[in-house]
């Protein structure tokens, strides 16, 4: 019989590589690692990894098996929750991945209110971009993630075994410099900064942002890109290029020295919450769902 313990492990050594760094990340020894793995290998009846050197590498049925403990995993972790709930057990655990301009606009007053509302829930934290964190989501590394996709992305059907829940349409505002020659204007047309020097943000962003250029006319000359939203207010503030960035971006960073302007056509993200269907019924994983929503409403 394959047990829970077992598909951890055997996940963690597939993630590290080896059982010493496998027994590190999960606060046990490396002979009760192999030990573990020995014992999932019996009752497997073949071997699932095999050593390469200094790592450990899956063989076929090893690659098969970590393939499915993700769905495995979070189908326990979701009974497990909602037994403690049904059971009166005011307590649950519920790990969130954001994008940095969630983290500091949405995540604070959300999770500030489970906190007031749910004391024995435990929530925690980690950034990383979509898609990376959609991917965290669908591996069992999370509970619930911040995602977004700019509207009209041709992978309308990647997020078709989640569960979405809708936070808000984000539009995309232009950044310059104070003293540049459309500060103040109110708004522009991206064709009217074709001949400038950009900064550009994540890859993600990056890739929207040419798009959208080219959509204009024109591909833009990309001097400067950083996944720091506040590194692109200070290169759009020194006069190095100009930018465009989520509202929510520029609202989570002082915008000092840069003139905002909104862009035409409008240019628009949808951000979401997504969680994996077993885990949408868990009691703490819905409760953190709709403080996100009530937090994307204010």
């Amino acid at each position: 019989m394959i047990e829970a313990r077992h598909l951890r492990i055997l996940r963690a050594v597939a993630g590290t590589g080896s059982f010493s760094a496998a027994a590190r990340e999960l606060g046990c020894t490396q002979p009760a690692v192999s030990q573990q793995m020995k014992a999932l290998e019996q009752s497997a009846g073949t071997p699932l990894l095999v050593r390469a050197g200094r790592e450990m590498r899956l063989t076929q049925a090893g690659e098969a098996l970590v393939r499915h403990a993700a769905g495995i995993l979070a189908g326990l972790t979701a009974a497990e929750e909602e037994v403690a709930a049904i059971a009166g057990l005011r307590a649950g655990r519920v790990r969130l991945v954001s994008f940095p301009s969630g983290s500091s606009t949405l995540v604070p007053t959300a999770l500030a209110a489970m906190r007031a509302g749910h004391p024995g829930t435990r929530i925690s934290l980690v950034e990383a971009e979509p898609p990376r964190s959609v991917e965290m989501l669908r591996e069992g590394d999370c509970d619930v993630a911040l995602a977004f996709r700019y509207a009209g992305a041709s992978a309308v059907a990647e997020w078709d075994d989640l569960v979405v829940t809708p936070l808000l349409t984000d539009r995309l505002v232009g950044l310059v410099p104070e003293g540049h020659r459309l500060a103040g204007a109110g708004r522009v047309g991206m064709a009217e900064l074709a001949d400038e020097p950009w900064i550009a943000g994540c890859p993600r962003c990056r890739r929207h942002l040419v798009e959208v250029c080219e959509g204009a006319g024109f591909t833009p000359r990309i001097d400067f890109a950083t996944d720091d939203y506040p590194a692109v207010v200070g290169l759009v503030g020194a006069g190095l290029g100009v930018a465009v960035l989520p509202e929510l971006a520029v609202e989570s960073v002082r915008a000092k020295g840069v003139s905002t302007l909104a862009v035409e056509p409008a240019v628009e993200r949808e951000v979401v919450a997504l969680t994996l269907p077993d885990l949408a019924r868990v009691p703490a994983v819905a409760a953190t769902l709709g403080e996100l929503v009530r937090a994307a409403a204010r």
